[in-house]
């Protein structure tokens, strides 16, 4: 199945990538498709001109459309990720097995004793005045 006339991408991967394309719009869809196989491609980095040149589309497509992709393009990246491990949990975890999912983890903070606005959130900082993250935690 083509996605676009300079990308031909393997119908094994497009049926993969199908189910993705409600998250973005049909051009967006198109580059992400793009990427995506520069992604798999590339042996060296994964930069956006390796990605590009992955696919061999550094010579069709502007190397703007790439960046404005991921710096203006209407798409939520924390969408894709749920999209992606319920993709995942689809495909490895046999049907009628509990999947377990961890609750997010806290944000980075500084280490206990340092000076910051942000309050300590290591459970080894609490006291009697900073309970700790339980207290605050929903």
């Amino acid at each position: 199945m083509l996605v676009d006339a300079t990308l031909p991408v393997p119908a094994s991967l497009m049926r993969l990538l199908a189910g993705l394309a409600p998250l973005f719009t049909a051009p967006s869809f198109r580059t992400f498709c793009g990427l995506v196989c520069g992604f798999l491609a590339q042996t060296g980095r994964r930069t956006v001109c390796g990605m590009l040149a992955g696919t061999g589309l550094a010579r069709c497509w502007s190397h703007d459309r790439a960046h404005r992709f991921f710096s203006g393009a209407r798409w939520n990246p924390e969408d894709l990720g749920l999209a992606v491990a319920r993709l995942v949990v689809m495909l490895l975890v046999p049907a009628g097995e509990p999947v377990v999912v961890p609750p997010p983890a806290l944000p980075p903070s500084p280490a206990c004793g340092t000076r910051s606005s942000a309050p300590a959130r290591s459970p080894s900082c609490s006291s009697a005045t900073n309970p700790g993250p339980a207290a605050t935690w929903p």
